[in-house]
């Protein structure tokens, strides 16, 4: 395990080969498991320059093809901004930020300063996931599922944050929804930093907390519950990733909730 590597996990199904087919094209078949070893990824603190920089070309690859061409990460990782990698082999196949309050305030904050004022008069610790892109053909619901977790982990259980908020686009509120439990409290705005539309939604930690605890890490139950909770790590994975954490030094807060 490198230094930066917080936990490695299974991608879940199988590499695809080619076969032949009479026409001469090649076309996938899947492999059987024997004969090739099993798809692990990794989530890693961004740390690195060439972590930072590999994690920064996937944002800027899935932003620009949505259309918006002036996301990207900050030059250095920050005690208030922690950028989380997944990657396979050399690849980045997903990343996701961490934005902690402070005295700078959240980027949120720009388009929807009321909803974030409400947040914090209820005395809540408020924080923004911001940032995410996922390769579309090397992620999976394991890595989206795993990239939260982390983070949730980071803010919550190590930094004693209570809530986060989102920017996402409109069409893609149903899926967080859905999927991680989000609720709107910011209705349609304008993102001035990509000129595009955006919705805030919210989720508490304490949700995200009791969700992970009766799905994470049991896969067996997606059939029955469709979030992406079953595909969290389990519990016992979660004591673990915080063990590593506390003791690579990464900056928490005092006590663990």
């Amino acid at each position: 395990m490198t230094t930066d590597t917080i936990i490695v996990a299974p991608i879940g199904g199988q590499r695809t080969v080619r076969r032949p087919v009479s026409d001469g094209r090649a076309m996938p078949a899947r492999a059987p498991s024997a004969e090739l070893p099993e798809r692990v990824f990794r989530i890693r603190s961004a740390d690195s320059y060439v972590c930072r920089q590999r994690a920064n070309s996937l944002l800027k690859d899935r932003y620009a093809w949505r259309g918006y061409h002036a996301v990207s990460l900050p030059s250095d990782q920050t005690t208030n901004r922690i950028t989380l990698s997944a990657t396979e082999n050399d690849d980045t196949i997903g990343t996701i930020t961490v934005a902690l309050d402070s005295a700078e305030g959240l980027g949120a904050e720009d388009a929807f300063p009321a909803e974030m004022e409400a947040l914090r008069a209820q005395n809540l610790r408020v924080c923004e996931f911001t940032k995410l892109a996922i390769d579309p053909i090397s992620g999976s619901k394991r890595v989206l599922a795993a990239l939260f977790h982390v983070a949730y982990i980071v803010a919550h259980r190590l930094r004693g944050y209570d809530a986060l908020v989102m920017e996402v686009n409109p069409r893609h509120v149903r899926y967080y929804e859905r999927m991680l439990g989000a609720r709107v409290i910011g209705e349609e705005r304008t993102n001035r930093f990509v000129n595009a539309p955006a919705v805030l939604l919210t989720i508490d930690f304490a949700y995200i907390r009791d969700q992970i605890e009766a799905f994470g890490g049991r896969v067996d139950l997606d059939a029955d519950e469709r979030s992406l909770y079953p595909y969290a790590f389990s519990p016992r994975e979660e004591t673990g990733i915080i063990a590593r954490l506390m003791n690579a030094q990464t900056p928490v807060s005092p006590a663990i909730n």
